[in-house]
């Protein structure tokens, strides 16, 4: 027993030794066996760099970035946080509504581009699941990904357009809330271009049901 005592005795003179007390001052960096990111390769603010050539660690905006705010308090992108009208809920009182909100200022001049711009936000952020044409067979289906929306079924052609907002801002079920990456503007253009896509498929539909009209020849 007296050998465990000296031994332990000789391990705590060795670790101090080499470690020292807690709270010594010491002129070499120490020996760190969990760093705990105490050490990073990072700049804090207002200090110098020798990354840029400007020795500045502090850099200027991206040229492009929207301001979260003016000084005179308008927002340019809007993401109706806190907000509330039909513009930035999709409800008005306490129903869903339908239709586009008159704050998108939509007119026969823009609604084309307005829906390239909700054909470029869905197959950013809705084909990968829903699919292209809206089938619910987009590439996560193919990964497991079960319980995916078919916007073409019934219940969905009969969603208001209010509530397809709202299911991207909040989200619903499996699918994640979109109401932080996507703008407000944005947001409405996928619900047009979706209605788009709705209206496209009965299209195809109708001509496939249809019959043909017979051909005359001359002889």
């Amino acid at each position: 027993m007296k050998y465990f005592f000296l031994a332990l005795f000789l391990l705590c003179v060795l670790v101090v030794g080499i470690g020292g007390f807690r709270g010594q001052l010491k002129s070499e960096r120490p020996i760190e066996i969990f760093p705990d990111m105490d050490v990073q390769d990072k700049i804090l603010g207002q200090a110098d760099s020798h990354f840029f050539s400007d020795g500045q660690g502090s850099r200027n905006p991206v040229q492009g970035s929207v301001p979260h705010a003016g000084d005179d308090g308008v927002f340019p992108v809007e993401f109706s946080e806190g907000r509330s009208g039909y513009y930035y809920t999709g409800a008005i009182d306490d129903y869903f509504g339908n239709g586009m909100p008159a704050e998108l200022g939509l007119d026969k001049d823009n609604i084309e581009a307005f829906l390239r711009l909700g054909h470029e936000r869905y197959a950013t952020s809705c084909a990968p699941c829903h699919g292209a044409t809206g089938d619910g067979k987009g590439i996560t289906s193919y990964y497991g990904m079960a319980g995916i929306a078919n916007l073409h079924t019934k219940p969905r052609e009969t969603t208001p357009d209010g509530n397809i907002y709202n299911t991207i801002t909040n989200g619903k079920g499996l699918m994640g809330s979109y109401g932080a990456t996507l703008p407000v503007r944005d947001r409405w253009a996928i619900v047009a271009y979706i209605r788009a896509l709705q209206t496209a498929m009965k299209t195809d539909a109708a001509a496939v049901v249809a019959p043909s009209e017979p051909s005359t020849a001359s002889n």
